[in-house]
């Protein structure tokens, strides 16, 4: 294992933060693994621990195959995580909607140049992120539909499902489509938690990036086989919205079946604790994403469902 130093950021009032990368095998740059971008990314940089724990021993016994490199970059934003911030600086600027960045720009964008610039030219890149609203989610591969993406690459994780997703605008500043821009396989690995660390699917993830790296022939690492997954549009899941804001009780969680016409959810009046309303299924499926805070406001997604056509 070699750890080198991808970028340094100098603040005048308080330690630099060092962005700094753990360098596994020789070779041609094959595998890109980054975590936390974010300041609450706390699950995504314990995955990436353990990723590193893995691969030194796996260094160790001979078992990364020759002429393959693997670079993980844990923290990208350390100054987040130490403040309990999500995002960077006095802005609140998410350096994931500054890619590829500039070299000439503000502070993000100089970070954000400087860890692509970095990135960009390996095979295959996993992104260990998370959703832009609270909640819980089914462990899954998501893809920008690019023109370059490759679901069957994505099947080789073994996660339950596979999401791909129709780009917008703001998304054409993601390292995701900016990676696969530059024609490298880009994967975004989603797990149920953030800013909490879950044993299990922490676990699940790791085994999914083994999984991969092992089914692209870059590491020798014994696995069992996963799941095979369920490849869907992000176009086609079943959002549900609530009416009326106030205190949420979710009835049900990531991965379990709903009936159409069912209960969900309940919204509780903060102060007199009535059922303000109850939160009914659109149609039978599994859940998706699940809101998991304590309140929620008036039109906020409670639930994202898969369809299911047939029971």
């Amino acid at each position: 294992m070699h750890k080198e130093e991808i970028y340094r950021v100098h603040f005048p009032y308080r330690e630099d933060m060092v962005i700094e990368g753990f360098r596994f095998g020789k070779g041609d740059p094959t595998a890109c693994i980054l975590g936390a971008i974010r300041g609450n990314e706390i699950q995504q940089m314990y995955i990436c621990s353990q990723l590193i724990r893995e691969l030194k021993e796996l260094e160790m016994n001979g078992c990364i195959n020759a002429g393959k490199s693997i670079l993980v970059v844990p923290v990208v934003n350390s100054i987040g995580i130490n403040t309990g911030r999500r995002f960077f600086g006095v802005e609140d600027v998410d350096i994931n909607r500054d890619f590829p960045g500039r070299n000439d720009g503000d502070t993000t964008g100089r970070i954000a140049y400087e860890i692509f610039d970095r990135v960009k030219e390996y095979t295959y890149g996993i992104q260990l992120t998370s959703f832009y609203m609270t909640g819980e989610f089914v462990p899954h591969v998501r893809m920008m539909e690019t023109g370059y993406q490759n679901t069957s690459l994505a099947n080789l994780f073994g996660l339950p499902y596979v999401v791909v997703r129709k780009p917008s605008p703001l998304d054409t500043k993601t390292l995701n489509y900016n990676w696969q821009d530059e024609m490298t396989a880009a994967f975004s690995l989603y797990t149920n938690r953030n800013d909490t660390i879950d044993d299990e699917s922490a676990l699940q993830a790791l085994s999914a990036v083994l999984r991969f790296l092992t089914r692209m022939g870059i590491i020798r690492y014994e696995s069992h086989s996963g799941f095979i997954s369920h490849i869907i549009m992000e176009d086609d899941l079943t959002d549900v919205y609530v009416g009326k804001g106030g205190i949420f009780r979710g009835l049900v969680k990531p991965g379990e079946y709903v009936r159409y016409g069912y209960p969900i959810a309940e919204i509780r009046d903060p102060y007199e604790g009535f059922i303000k309303e109850a939160i009914i299924a659109p149609t039978s499926g599994i859940v998706f994403f699940a809101h998991t805070e304590a309140l929620i406001t008036q039109g906020e997604m409670a639930y994202r469902l898969i369809h299911r056509l047939h029971q």
